[in-house]
């Protein structure tokens, strides 16, 4: 009986595999602040299956509440949200000191030059047009965001 009680653990221990995207033992979490529900969930579960812990916010409000009681490594953040648009939640989270140091990287359709540089000169990290990149695309592109940003 005894063999098995710790077989059961050793299982239980083998089912979820270390994820590559952690940060003290922890999963690597991404805030997505997306009012499309349907893209929502496709993104969110892309992550989620290559490791990733994920927090959606269908609106600009409710994302920056997210964003203050979570405190998530990295922040995705579309542009054309009901209510608050991403470009104040954006000048939001950068005049807050505990939001500020957390890179925000714009997933938006938004495609005209000035769109770009106003995200970028409001502090957003980078700039991901939705319908140049497949999700899986999207998933390797942060990947490599975060792990610049780590080195």
């Amino acid at each position: 009986r005894r063999g098995f009680e710790s077989d059961e653990r050793m299982r239980i221990n083998f089912q979820f595999p270390i994820s590559k995207h952690m940060v003290n033992n922890k999963k690597t979490k991404i805030l997505l602040i997306e009012d499309d529900i349907f893209l929502s969930s496709i993104y969110s579960k892309k992550f989620e299956s290559e490791g990733f812990e994920m927090l959606i916010a269908l609106d600009g409000e409710k994302g920056l509440k997210l964003a203050l009681s979570k405190k998530p490594d990295l922040i995705l953040l579309d542009l054309l949200l009901p209510g608050i648009d991403g470009f104040e939640v954006l000048r939001t989270l950068q005049k807050n000191k505990e939001t500020q140091r957390i890179p925000v990287i714009l997933l938006t359709n938004l495609n005209q030059k000035e769109d770009i540089d106003n995200g970028l000169a409001l502090g957003a990290a980078d700039y991901i047009i939705k319908t140049h990149f497949m999700p899986s695309e999207i998933v390797e592109k942060v990947k490599k965001f975060l792990g610049k940003s780590k080195e």
